[in-house]
């Protein structure tokens, strides 16, 4: 049987996994174990997608603090994958490309070498950070250019991996992270969740329990300010000449499995996760200051809808529960910007971004701010790119060009970084010098893992 290659995401909310054979389609798989309150039982992975009711789930994770570190859990999200349950997979005659944290402990690497290989006996395998899986794609189409001719990728960028943990700056040279550059934040996705629960108990109702629901109202109506100020200023009006309002259907897992927003011109309800493989963005809506505006977009977004912001302040119907967003809408996710608005003494994204350039050579500063990419799931938020580059324009020295390109699908663009790895002609020396066998590991144990896969990060 021919070998084939497994690229697997393995991030600390959800696994982007799929083969890379050509086709750019991935599978996302939530990475924990949840036990349902109301149906009595646990899902494991992709089984959440067969759950009717999703209040009051209690989850088990297997990152902390973007660490692996609870290998029962990650096992079992594992077994399913790699056992066939999710995609057929016969690891024997697969080769396995997985992500891995960045800067990862070596204990923890030993572990993922001992998995691989001792348990799922997979063929061979490689790791490396998603991150490094991304600079593998064409990054200047980001900016609607076409890279130079014989060159396999750009020699210099700064990938800024915003996720689920934490918020990572990783500057690039020639395909490789610099050391010195590299940066870390602790603010991601969950840290955002979590102070929106907070909010929304504070304010309006007990939600502490409802981190799944909380999540899906982050996502449906959270965005990037551009114009804090004056957003703050216009959440304080009547709520007819408040255009930021909006008001969340909540579900009632009965008639209604998932949440919506309420609106003048109709409704807008948010995809429900259990019937799609891959995860619907939307990271091109225009943020309600904006509206109306026509202003060129470099790194070629396209037009996505606006947020419908002229919502209707009708009654709510008798059997609906609804949320309503204001402030929180772009205060929550203002702390990517500003992590001392919750005490965290940190720098923001920009002033991270500023710093980790300033620290490499002078010689390459210039084309690290021309190349910033960014990735990850707090990506998707409306006016994300536009606000980083706002912010980097003003903090970055004069005689640079900045730019900041960012994906259609921020999510994925690690994974088909690494696809482009695994299968075009020009990486093909690359990827296979990378590659450890079981074979060889069997022979040498994980101190050739260590060398093969060692590059800083």
């Amino acid at each position: 049987m021919a070998s084939r290659t497994l690229v697997v995401d393995n991030g600390a909310s959800t696994i982007k996994c799929g083969y890379a054979d050509g086709n750019t389609s991935y599978r996302i798989i939530p990475n924990n174990i949840t036990r349902s309150k109301t149906e009595r039982k646990a899902f494991i992975g992709d089984q959440l997608e067969t759950c009717k009711d999703f209040s009051g789930l209690y989850y088990r994770l297997p990152f902390e603090k973007g660490l692996l570190t609870n290998w029962d859990v990650e096992k079992q999200v594992w077994d399913r994958i790699f056992t066939g349950k999710v995609m057929p997979c016969d690891p024997s005659s697969t080769t396995l490309l997985i992500s891995e944290p960045i800067l990862n402990l070596p204990n923890i690497a030993t572990t993922y070498d001992q998995l691989v290989f001792e348990e799922y006996a997979f063929q061979s395998y490689t790791r490396m950070s998603a991150p490094q899986m991304a600079m593998y794609n064409e990054i200047p189409k980001l900016y609607g250019q076409k890279i130079g001719s014989g060159k396999k990728r750009v020699d210099c960028a700064v990938v800024v991996d915003s996720g689920y943990s934490f918020t990572h700056i990783v500057p690039f040279w020639k395909g490789k992270p610099i050391l010195v550059g590299i940066r870390r934040i602790n603010v991601g996705g969950k840290l955002l969740t979590n102070h929106l629960k907070e909010i929304i108990s504070f304010r309006y109702w007990n939600m502490m329990d409802e981190t799944h629901l909380v999540n899906e109202v982050k996502e449906a109506c959270c965005f990037i300010s551009n114009n804090f100020w004056e957003d703050l200023d216009i959440c304080k009006k009547s709520p007819r000449a408040n255009k930021i309002l909006q008001h969340y259907v909540l579900p009632d897992y009965s008639s209604q499995q998932t949440g919506y927003i309420k609106g003048k011109r109709g409704t807008k309800k948010v995809k429900s996760k259990k019937t799609s493989s891959k995860m619907d963005i939307d990271i091109d809506q225009t943020e309600p200051e904006e509206l109306g505006k026509d202003e060129e977009v470099e790194n070629k977004e396209s037009s996505g809808d606006e947020y419908d912001n002229d919502i209707e302040m009708t009654t709510p119907d008798d059997d609906e529960q609804v949320l309503t967003m204001n402030n929180e809408r772009f205060t929550v996710p203002e702390i990517l910007f500003h992590p001392s608005d919750i005490g965290m003494e940190q720098a923001g994204i920009p002033e991270a971004v500023v710093d980790a350039v300033s620290s490499c050579d002078e010689e390459i500063q210039g084309m690290l701010y021309a190349n910033v990419v960014l990735i990850g799931g707090n990506a998707r938020l409306p006016g994300f790119r536009r606000r980083v580059a706002n912010d980097l324009r003003q903090l970055a020295p004069s005689e640079y060009e900045v730019r900041v390109g960012i994906d259609s699908d921020p999510l994925g663009y690690g994974w088909r970084g690494a696809v482009r790895l695994a299968t075009m002609d020009e990486f093909a020396s690359e990827f296979k010098s990378r590659l450890v066998t079981r074979a060889e590991y069997l022979e040498s144990g994980s101190t050739l893992c260590e060398s093969r896969f060692r590059s800083g990060v």
